[in-house]
């Protein structure tokens, strides 16, 4: 095969040169020099690697691949099908993804080092014993899977409680692939030809097509459309595993998020426990989902319910405790909200935040001090949200308020008693979405005790519920309800 000729081009603007560039001898940008294969006999950019390695794939055209040569349609003419979503057997993944893989697309994984992608991804391949899986790893050895295999394989906790009880071992279904050449991998796929695909990870896999090395943007660019190409001729769904830089983005070229269906973002801090994970983006489901684990020595555990291992029952007569009844997605469940108020040392008062908008924090200082009548410009105010998560739900906004006040004033708040509710500037109580299901998740848990928007109250059916409701219109009416 006669070695493809390739061109370098300025990202910022197109400048062509033979060779490689610090600095773009046209516009004078640096760092922007891309490698890309161009067609001999076109001139054209990246057109002469679009055959996926030679090799032609069964079912090409049959999700319709952009770029495929055929007459424009009418959109009435086009005939809509539901595609039959494939189960992962992990309920936290498939809320996330939007009820499952869809056939032909293509996921990415993103996330820190060490926080347990590549975990994740095997401990779900592996529960899938009705499906081929090849996993294609080019960041570690067969052994070394083979070894994380058989400690997932042997923990309980593993196991989705979904996954039916099936004879198979979980280790029959999942090819294991060492490589990092993407021609090799088309080779393997055509040997396989297996239900999913796994790449750990798309930074380690290049092509021998262009001349830099793994991880170039040229090269992450290239392999992720020929992979793209892959799965939608041939309708396997793909999940690529990425790497993040420094500043938490995806590594690569924005063009890779672009080209995926789904986007996902496992995070978490490496010294707590749970990990959490969200989809940025997603054309077959909601992006407002999130799914809760739990990081054993042996594996990842679904957490099924949040609520219990987000509260502290040990927060009883401290002060700057609130608990708010929050929802991420479709999911409700009480976070447990602390505060701390403290004389500041300095000129400038400090404004500290984890989990929270710093942002929303300070207009909520800014209404605690106009509306209620508290002076905190010369303190520093601390806010963390406990369990390492990263709440945006406007309902926090009275919970965040009741804690800043509770250690201001160095009072606890009444044990057993929850609140939602947004604040505007005026000190006033807005509604919240979906009250009913957050007051339930509360009853549940065994709050005797929630204030609601005042507004809200006419939407629901107070009378059969056990718990207590407290509507409140006013931020100043709800602090006398707490502290009196």
């Amino acid at each position: 095969m006669a070695k493809k000729k390739t061109a370098y081009f300025c990202s910022s603007c197109g400048c062509e040169e033979p060779k490689w560039f610090g600095k773009c001898p046209s516009c004078g940008e640096w760092g922007t020099c891309v490698e890309e294969i161009v067609d001999t006999h076109t001139g054209a950019i990246g057109k002469a690697s679009r055959k996926s390695g030679g090799v032609q794939w069964s079912h090409g055209g049959t999700l319709g691949l952009p770029g495929q040569n055929e007459r424009p349609r009418r959109l009435s003419e086009i005939e809509a099908r539901e595609e039959q979503r494939i189960d992962m057997h992990d309920d936290e993944l498939n809320r996330v993804l939007g009820g499952g893989l869809v056939p032909g697309s293509m996921v990415l994984l993103g996330g820190d080092p060490g926080i347990g992608k590549s975990t994740l991804v095997l401990q779900t391949v592996m529960n899938i014993r009705d499906r081929k899986v090849l996993y294609c790893s080019g960041e570690e050895s067969a052994y070394q899977l083979k070894l994380r295999a058989t400690r997932l394989s042997s923990s309980p906790s593993a196991v989705s409680q979904s996954q039916p009880s099936l004879d198979a071992s979980p280790l029959d279904s999942v090819f294991i692939a060492c490589e990092t050449n993407l021609d090799a991998i088309f080779t393997h796929v055509a040997n396989v030809e297996p239900d999913i695909l796994v790449i750990d990870s798309i930074q380690t896999i290049a092509t021998d097509d262009l001349e830099s090395s793994a991880g170039s943007v040229g090269q992450v660019r290239e392999c992720a459309a020929r992979i793209l190409k892959f799965a939608k001729e041939s309708g396997t769904p793909v999940i690529l595993i990425g790497h993040i830089t420094k500043e938490g983005s995806l590594a690569g070229p924005k063009v890779l998020e672009h080209i995926v269906d789904t986007v996902l973002q496992f995070e978490g801090d490496q010294h707590y426990m749970y990990r959490i994970l969200r989809a940025i983006k997603n054309r077959f489901g909601s992006t407002s989902e999130l799914g809760i684990y739990e990081m054993l020595g042996t594996g990842l555990r679904q957490v099924t319910n949040p609520s219990e291992l987000l509260l502290n029952s040990d927060h009883k007569d401290l002060s700057g405790v609130a608990i708010a009844a929050a929802i991420e997605g479709m999911r409700p469940f009480l976070i447990e909200t602390q505060a701390l108020v403290s004389t500041s040392v300095y000129a400038t008062a400090m404004r500290s935040t984890t989990g929270f908008d710093q942002r929303r924090l300070n207009m909520l200082l800014a209404v605690l001090e106009k509306r209620v009548g508290f002076k905190l410009a010369q303190k520093d105010v601390f806010l963390n949200i406990a369990g390492g998560l990263r709440v945006s739900d406007p309902a926090m906004d009275l919970a965040v308020m009741a804690a800043i006040l509770s250690s201001n004033l160095d009072m606890p708040l009444p044990t057993l008693t929850c609140m939602t509710g947004e604040v505007g500037l005026s000190g006033e109580i807005r509604p919240v979405a979906r009250l009913e299901q957050r007051i339930r998740e509360a009853e549940k848990l065994g709050f005797e005790r929630i204030l609601i928007p005042n507004i809200a109250l006419k939407s629901i059916d107070a009378k059969a519920l056990k718990i207590q409701i407290c509507p409140v219109a006013r931020v100043d009416e709800a602090f006398r309800l707490l502290f009196k």
